[in-house]
């Protein structure tokens, strides 16, 4: 098998991969929903629309990897390398809303529930403790 070939059953393999991701997604999710039936509306659809979300962006970031795997196997026109921007774009676009929808904030703002440690400057010194008689 020559290197075009693997690169180009690699990239299916990539496409396969971010289907699969995105019905086995979808599926669970359902499942989830059914299992978890009980517990109030809001917090059902909630769920339901972050496991598809995650779901979905999964499958369109593998789907992405595909495209970009994909020119590595051929030598794209002008055309082909265009469209194929355009497609990339439009993917990283809705994995970008995908991920605001899904965690309320943009991918590169960080997480507020982290904890970081105070800058040197900002730490308290320790007060001393008067003697007790």
């Amino acid at each position: 098998m020559e290197f075009v070939e693997l690169v180009r059953l690699a990239a299916r393999c990539f496409e396969v991969a971010g289907v699969g991701a995105m019905v086995l997604g979808s599926l669970l999710a359902a499942v989830n929903v059914a299992v978890h039936r009980g517990r109030s509306a809001r917090h059902t659809y909630r769920k339901l629309r972050q496991s598809l979300g995650a779901a979905i962006l999964l499958g369109l970031e593998l789907l992405v990897a595909a495209d970009i795997i994909r020119t590595v196997a051929e030598a794209p026109t002008l055309g082909q390398v265009l469209v194929l921007g355009l497609i990339v774009l439009i993917r990283t676009f809705l994995s970008f809303t995908l991920a605001v929808e899904l965690d309320g904030r943009w991918p590169w703002q960080g997480d507020p529930m982290a904890t970081s440690e105070p800058r040197e400057a900002e730490r308290e010194e320790p007060k001393a403790v008067p003697p007790t008689r």
